[in-house]
């Protein structure tokens, strides 16, 4: 174990599994004691969750030891009464963990100094805020992504867990993610962004208040302030100029620029959602198989006709504005654009036309106009 300040004598231990959202809760709750607490991921460990399933008769998480004092899960831990609390508290500053505690799995000192200071695991955030992201869109959403109903979302106890979650994204370590994890966080949380802005700002009704809202509605993340305008083009665009951008969202020296992809991701414009019928459908992405999931979004935007037209007769294709303001992420002519979006396409009748038009040449491209209206059902 670890050495602490104070010299607190005892610990706090909280079995826990990650994507649950009561043992964040619990861990949050636990922080603002200023108490050392371990944690111990049961998920992968059987022999250690079946041992704690026979000591506390519970088979749920998060279980909480305050030394070998048990006091259960996260509910009971916030209906402590204050005395019972102070009392606890005490147990751990001065006394020592005794020899009937629950053991430890084995854990090297800098992990355990890391859950001691009270760092979130990214991707164990990550995972309980998509379950939460994924029931709102189940509760809200229409069958095709493409419309929220904000007004009964706001009053739903689902929307308060998530902006209680929100919070502590603040303490979460970004640099921890993988590259595929990166990823799939960041889509989750801007697309989540966008929908908490809009139900404490209101919809931006014109280009000036669409430029403010995505330029000031922001996350703290990890300790730092990031906009819809930074997650976008900061870090998913590998920190290119974003529309109307004169400047990179971050520069060199900033901390944030750590947590950039190493080049723009094409593929995340067909999975952001900025509120507007003309964005791509809202969905909940993993780390897992990010990429196909994405290539997927990519082939439904570009079946649909306000994604993409090709008018064989006109040797014209016609695509989404997606493709005009972000054309440096899908190649420097328009041939290129088009041979990309040719290659991300499904087989359909579509695909083949725009084979044979490119095969010919001298295709001329277009863009449709985009519809900013709002993507409420109200």
């Amino acid at each position: 174990m670890a050495v602490f300040e104070n010299h607190i004598a005892g610990r706090v231990t909280v079995y826990t599994v990650p994507g649950c959202l009561q043992c964040l809760q619990a861990k949050a709750a636990l922080q603002t004691l200023n108490l050392p607490v371990c944690e111990v991921d049961v998920s992968h460990n059987a022999a250690v969750r079946a041992w704690l399933d026979k000591m506390t008769g519970s088979s749920t998480v998060p279980q909480i030891f305050f030394n070998n004092v048990h006091i259960g899960g996260n509910d009971i831990l916030q209906n402590l009464t204050p005395d019972k609390l102070e009392n606890l508290v005490r147990l751990v500053k001065e006394k020592p963990v005794p020899p009937d505690a629950l053991p430890l799995p084995a854990v090297n000192s800098s992990e355990c100094e890391e859950r001691d200071r009270g760092a979130i695991s990214a991707s164990e955030l990550s995972e309980a805020l998509r379950n939460l992201i994924m029931k709102l869109y189940s509760d809200h959403l229409s069958a095709d992504g493409k419309s929220v109903d904000y007004k009964a979302m706001s009053k739903s106890t689902c929307y308060e867990s998530y902006c209680e979650l929100a919070v502590h994204l603040q303490h979460v370590e970004l640099l921890s993610l993988s590259h595929e994890e990166r990823i799939a966080f960041f889509i989750n949380v801007y697309n989540a962004l966008v929908i908490h802005g809009y139900l404490r700002l209101g919809f931006p009704k014109n280009m000036w208040q669409r430029y403010k809202f995505f330029n000031f509605v922001s996350y703290l993340i990890g300790g730092e302030v990031f906009t819809l305008q930074d997650i976008e083009n900061g870090v998913l665009r590998g920190n290119r100029k974003g529309i109307a951008q004169l400047l990179k969202p971050f520069s060199k020296s900033d901390p944030r620029l750590q947590v950039a992809l190493p080049e723009a991701e094409p593929l995340i414009h067909f999975a952001l959602n900025c509120g507007a019928k003309g964005c791509p459908p809202i969905r909940a992405y993993t780390s897992k198989d990010i990429g196909s999931q994405l290539q997927t979004a990519a082939e439904a935007f570009l079946e649909a006709d306000d994604g993409c037209i090709v008018d064989s007769m006109k040797r014209e294709v016609k695509l989404s504005q997606i493709f005009k303001w972000y054309k440096a992420d899908f190649g420097d002519s328009d041939e290129q654009l088009l041979n990309w979006v040719l290659n991300h396409m499904r087989a359909s009748q579509k695909k083949t036309n725009l084979k044979t038009l490119l095969s010919a040449g001298n295709v001329k491209v277009s863009y449709m106009p985009y519809d900013w209206s709002t993507n409420s059902t109200h």
